[in-house]
């Protein structure tokens, strides 16, 4: 992060991971104010909070049931208010070729809002996002950065 103006990221440092969800249903108010498909790239070490952080969006979205982590199916579909929304995590794909046997440019397409956890592991078959998040542990917490890249995204963190 560089540092950009407020309009572009959003720094918090979450101490729960109640917290983490609470962050996650902001996200997702900012997502219900935006009429465009959007891409969201999470980064963070095994166990920093990618998931937690999806659980919240999912939720503030309207979802109600569990939301389990994609890490040995690849993608978990949600049929939401807002459309299909795609959570996906790469930390199993051991070549970015993998994501073409999984129709996954099908899934970016149809996709109302796409999660990408792990997006390093898709290589050059992840589009630019619209939104970046970055979690870091800290020895109370979590440090979570939230960078929008594209007009959309700079919207929704406008509203953050």
């Amino acid at each position: 992060m560089n540092g950009a103006t407020q309009s572009t990221e959003f720094n918090v440092k979450p101490k729960s991971e109640q917290a983490m969800v609470e962050l996650g249903g902001r996200v997702a108010v900012a997502i219900n104010k935006v009429d465009s498909p959007l891409l969201i790239l999470l980064n963070g070490d095994l166990g920093a909070g990618k998931t937690t952080i999806s659980r919240g969006i999912l939720q503030g979205l309207g979802h109600s049931g569990a939301v389990k982590s994609p890490t040995y199916t690849l993608v978990e579909p949600y049929d939401l208010d807002i459309g299909k929304v795609f959570h996906f995590d790469l930390y199993r794909v051991m070549d970015p070729e993998e994501l073409e046997h999984i129709g996954f440019t099908d899934y970016l397409s149809e996709g109302k809002l796409c999660m990408i956890e792990w997006p390093d592991n898709g290589g050059s078959n992840i589009p630019k996002p619209d939104i970046v998040i970055d979690i870091s542990a800290l020895e109370c917490g979590r440090h979570v950065a939230i960078e929008g890249l594209s007009e959309l995204g700079k919207q929704c963190m406008s509203q953050l």
